[in-house]
C-alpha cells in the first residue's frame, strides 16, 4: 500500500501570495527558495500515511471545531534556529500570532484524536521564504529587509499532500474545512 505525505496548512490567499512576491522581490534569498506557489503555513505535518489513516484524519478534521475566522497581518523576516547560523529564512506574523496559535492548537487535538502521535515541536507561526545548506550567517539580510505587511484572512484550513518530484516539493490540497 503507497503511503501518503499529509500535513495541514492555512494556504495563503492569491491577492497575499502577490503582496508578499512583490515585497520580498528583490531579495536575494540564499539557499533553496520556497516556490510562492508553494507558500503557506504548516499547522502540523502528519508525515507518510496510510489510506484508514487518511480516513480518520480526513473524518476527525471535518467533525472537528476548529474555531472562527481571523486575520492575520505578516510582518518582518526572521531566520530558524537564529540569524547568524540560518537554515530557514521565513515571514513572520505581526498580527494574529495567539489566533494562529490557538487553530494549530485545535489542528494537534483533532490529529492526535485520529490516532497519530503529539507533535514534539511547539507550533512557530512562520512561512518559509528558503531553506538553507549549509547554515549561513543572515544578519545583514534581516537587518536590511523592511517588514512585509501584508494582510490576509484566515477562513479554512487544507489537508495538503506533498508530492516530492526530482528534489522539488509539490503540494496538492485534499480538503478544506471552513472555520466558523
Amino acid at each position: 500500500m503507497a503511503l501518503r505525505r499529509l500535513f495541514v496548512a492555512v494556504a495563503l490567499t492569491d491577492e497575499a501570495r502577490h503582496a508578499i512576491a512583490a515585497r520580498v522581490g528583490g531579495i536575494t534569498f540564499p539557499g533553496r527558495p520556497t516556490r510562492p506557489p508553494n507558500w503557506h503555513v504548516t499547522l502540523r505535518f502528519i508525515g507518510e500515511t496510510d489510506e484508514p489513516t487518511v480516513d480518520r484524519v480526513l473524518q476527525t478534521l471535518d467533525e472537528s471545531d476548529l474555531g472562527h475566522r481571523f486575520r492575520i497581518r505578516w510582518g518582518k523576516l526572521g531566520a530558524f534556529p537564529r540569524a547568524t547560523k540560518a537554515t530557514v529564512l521565513w515571514v513572520g506574523l505581526a498580527e494574529g500570532a495567539d489566533e494562529l496559535t490557538a487553530l494549530a492548537s485545535r489542528v494537534e487535538s483533532a490529529i492526535t484524536h485520529a490516532g497519530l502521535g503529539e507533535e514534539d515541536r511547539p507550533f512557530r507561526p512562520h512561512l518559509t521564504l528558503s531553506r538553507i545548506r549549509p547554515p549561513q550567517n543572515v544578519a545583514e539580510l534581516l537587518d536590511a529587509a523592511s517588514s512585509v505587511q501584508v494582510a490576509m484572512p484566515v477562513d479554512r484550513v487544507v489537508l495538503m499532500e506533498s508530492h516530492l518530484d526530482g528534489g522539488r516539493a509539490r503540494y496538492e490540497t485534499l480538503e478544506s474545512f471552513e472555520l466558523a
